[in-house]
């Protein structure tokens, strides 16, 4: 092991209290690691799994793709695959390899870039008297002495920045699937608010069209997590309102989802069917809150307009669809001739809401040459509705585009 290494920089370059406290840092450490006392920290990473989480955490570090080039370049000049940060990791190429390596970057760029990441404390300069990159070697050809960059900081901090690399990781997860909520959430309440003025429904559309202009404007992919979250909130508020009004401006025939059709018609005061739990009479929203699920949600596009896009479903009711029940009883009968199991459907009802899963099952009909696994399909969408991720309106709209 070399014992002496230049700490100061050749020239102009100034020696500040944070840098001369990170060497010191960094070679007690390195004298507890070849001691055995790191613990679990071995003070070695491999160096391409190295470069792609700090690509991944440079924000973390305050340092751009540029400079991650640069470091990249730097780490190319090393032989082993393994960086062991026990003992100095000194390169010392040239500035024209140094610049070829970097894709022709030029000199003052890189000076720059190697500023920066000593700034983050990825790498120490070792400078030489003279300020020369090189090595000494003995007789034997044994390494005795070099003045570089020492890339033992980099391999040192490995544990802390593949953590940050994971949390970078989980926040842009989060961030995605943001950006996918507001997405969702804007083009269900543009289709709607679009369904009710080509249907001609009563309601104050263009208000409503303005108001959701208003929270989608500026949104970019530049847009903070807290403003995208803030917009999301606005979102969800004017899609319960537009869905209200849609369903508000449906007739009774439209809204009809508990229509029995029997030999005698019973007619009941209650919106809710009523049936027994453990020996006593009560309604389905009772129900519903009984065994901790959410009360049937009705969607919001009318019965006419489901059948004009998906009329095949038709052929799996006796007397036709003529309600939301006739609709129900139908998918529970063509989902069997899908191949979708009783328990697919279960979890689909239950992540979408009866009626939503039964406008899938039309919709699956409609597209069966397309689609080689209609269980495997719905099982999908029923993880995507576990995640509010899923919606039955773009599907309708494509359907719709498809038949022209």
């Amino acid at each position: 092991m070399m014992e002496h290494i230049a700490t100061t920089p050749f020239g102009g370059g100034r020696m500040s209290a944070r840098l001369f406290v990170r060497q010191r840092e960094a070679a007690e450490r390195q004298e507890k690691l070849r001691a055995g006392e790191g613990g679990n920290d071995s003070g070695r990473a491999d160096k391409w799994q190295l470069m792609r989480a700090l690509t991944e955490a440079r924000q973390a570090y305050g340092i751009g793709d540029r400079t991650i080039s640069v470091l990249e370049a730097l780490i190319s000049f090393t032989t082993a695959r393994e960086l062991d940060g026990t003992v100095p990791i000194i390169v010392f190429p040239s500035n024209r390899e140094l610049s070829v390596r970097a894709r022709g970057m030029a000199p003052a760029t890189i000076r720059r870039h190697l500023a920066a990441l000593v700034e983050a404390g990825m790498i120490f300069r070792r400078d030489s008297a003279n300020g020369k990159r090189y090595c000494r070697r003995d007789e034997k050809g044994v390494l005795e002495d070099a003045f570089g960059f020492d890339l033992a900081p980099l391999a040192l901090r490995a544990g802390e920045i593949f953590e940050a690399a994971e949390a970078a990781r989980a926040e842009d997860r989060a961030i995605r699937a943001l950006r996918s909520e507001v997405t969702l959430h804007q083009r269900d309440i543009a289709k709607i608010i679009a369904c009710a003025l080509e249907e001609g429904r009563a309601g104050d559309w263009l208000d409503l069209s303005e108001r959701l202009t208003a929270l989608v404007f500026g949104l970019g992919r530049r847009t903070s997590p807290d403003i995208l979250a803030a917009r999301r909130d606005d979102l969800q508020h004017l899609r319960t309102e537009v869905e209200n009004a849609y369903l508000s401006s449906l007739s009774e025939q439209e809204m009809s989802g508990n229509d029995l059709h029997t030999e005698h018609h019973i007619q009941n005061s209650k919106s809710d069917l009523t049936f027994e739990i453990n020996g006593r009479e009560t309604n389905t929203g009772e129900a519903a809150h009984a065994e901790g699920r959410a009360p049937e949600q009705k969607v919001a596009v009318s019965l006419d307009r489901l059948m004009r896009i998906c009329p095949e479903i038709a052929d799996y009711a006796k007397g036709g669809v003529r309600s939301w029940a006739d609709l129900l009883a139908a998918a529970e009968l063509a989902r069997s001739m899908l191949g979708i199991s009783p328990d697919a459907w279960r979890k689909a009802k239950a992540a979408m809401g009866n009626q939503a899963a039964a406008v899938v099952i039309a919709i699956l009909l409609e597209r069966g040459e397309t689609i080689r696994s209609p269980g495997g399909y719905l099982r999908n969408l029923t993880e995507k509705a576990g995640r509010s991720a899923f919606s039955i309106y773009p599907m309708l709209q494509a359907l719709e585009r498809a038949q022209g």
